[in-house]
């Protein structure tokens, strides 16, 4: 063989890379990885095909690059956009802790709530070489981020979307029986006239909340417990902001609600600061509740009576869950509600129980002839 074309046949030995064998294989660079490391979570068919490709390739696997990758650990994505400070920072907690634990990196990328910025972003994360990616509400419900992750062959795993596909990996809490539960406490408090605030449109887990909220009320009219009259409704983004508006028009209305149920803590903290500055009285004149138990729910006055997600624990599970899938081994967490995973090594969902939180801001309606607190309406 010529000296020219020795060197041809080097260059392109040297230019082969993972992903090349992966696409050879039609498998995923960490699925490469595991028949090059010798893993033993692969099935015959699957080493059979990288091994193939890998020698029609002539792929050399770089040691040097493989062992300063394992002196460093995976290197897990976390792509957020949650408009609340106070569920993200709870969130990260768990995240944080949870890859501490297992000695992963974790690498944070925002994304802006648009298709070309969710590409965008999903590109760094690739970029950077992650091998996963852990997507907390609003993205997991992204049909534009998840397209991108599923274009990169990334194992992802969803926290809180309200109804996550079966073949998702996804950690959560019954958002449709907590609310429920909320509402069924509000009236057994004697609440007649209840209003609730709806949630992001853009997560199922909102429509999960708001279908609670509105069996419980069902459920108590068959019993003839309340009145047939429609609740008040307004439409809430998981915002400080968007709270202060929707309680401005609840308060505003003629009858006013005697209990407003807020689809997340923000919110309600929100109704509260409203019903303030209206110069009411919570929960004398004004019963409100929440969802989420975050830091707000403990640190406004009264506090806050909520539905307690685990955010920080969910995050957490999210790490383990992923990892496990990564390093294709078994996941050791019992779950819940398990559902079978491909080569039956991990279960896909994880339900986590959530809790009722009582506290000072809920009570029974003040009765008729007892005047309200504030002066005005």
């Amino acid at each position: 063989m010529s000296k020219p074309a020795r060197r041809a046949r080097r260059k392109v030995r040297a230019g082969v890379t993972i992903k090349d064998v992966a696409r050879a294989a039609g498998v995923s660079p960490m699925t490469v990885s595991r028949v090059v490391n010798g893993s033993e979570y692969v099935s015959d068919t699957t080493r059979q095909a990288v091994q193939r490709a890998v020698r029609d390739l002539r792929y050399s696997p770089n040691l040097a690059a493989r062992s300063l990758a394992s002196e460093r650990g995976e290197r897990l994505g976390l792509l957020y956009g949650n408009p609340s400070s106070a569920y993200l920072s709870e969130f990260l907690v768990g995240a944080l802790d949870a890859a501490t634990r297992h000695g992963v990196q974790l690498v944070l990328e925002k994304c802006e709530p648009t298709p070309v910025a969710s590409r965008r972003a999903v590109r760094r994360l690739v970029s950077g070489a992650v091998v996963g990616v852990v997507l907390p509400p609003p993205l997991c419900e992204s049909s534009a981020v998840r397209a991108e992750l599923n274009s990169a062959r990334l194992p992802v795993v969803t926290v809180a979307a309200g109804r996550p596909a079966a073949e998702t990996m996804c950690v959560r809490i019954d958002d449709y029986s907590a609310a429920l539960e909320m509402t069924r406490y509000l009236i057994n408090l004697g609440h007649q006239r209840l209003a609730f605030i709806k949630g992001h449109p853009n997560q199922s887990a909102s429509e999960e909340r708001w279908r609670g909220f509105t069996a419980a009320l069902e459920e108590a009219c068959r019993a003839r417990r309340i009145d047939r009259l429609p609740p008040r409704i307004e439409q809430g983004f998981f915002s400080f902001r968007s709270g202060l508006d929707a309680a401005r028009k609840l308060l505003a209305a003629d009858p006013a609600p005697t209990a407003i149920f807020a689809s997340n803590d923000d919110m309600a903290a929100a109704v509260i600061a409203e019903a303030h500055r209206r110069g009411l009285d919570v929960p004398r004149d004004l019963t409100v509740v929440g969802f989420d138990d975050t830091l707000i729910a403990s640190t406004i006055w009264p506090e806050l009576t909520t539905i307690q997600q685990p955010i920080a624990r969910m995050a957490g599970e999210a790490i383990d869950m992923l990892v496990a899938a990564v390093r294709g081994e078994p996941w050791a967490a019992e779950a819940v509600r398990p559902v079978a995973a491909r080569n039956g090594l991990a279960p896909r969902h994880r339900l986590i129980p959530h809790a009722f939180i009582s506290r000072q801001s809920a009570a029974e309606p003040r009765p008729a002839s007892v005047p309200l607190t504030g002066a005005t309406r």
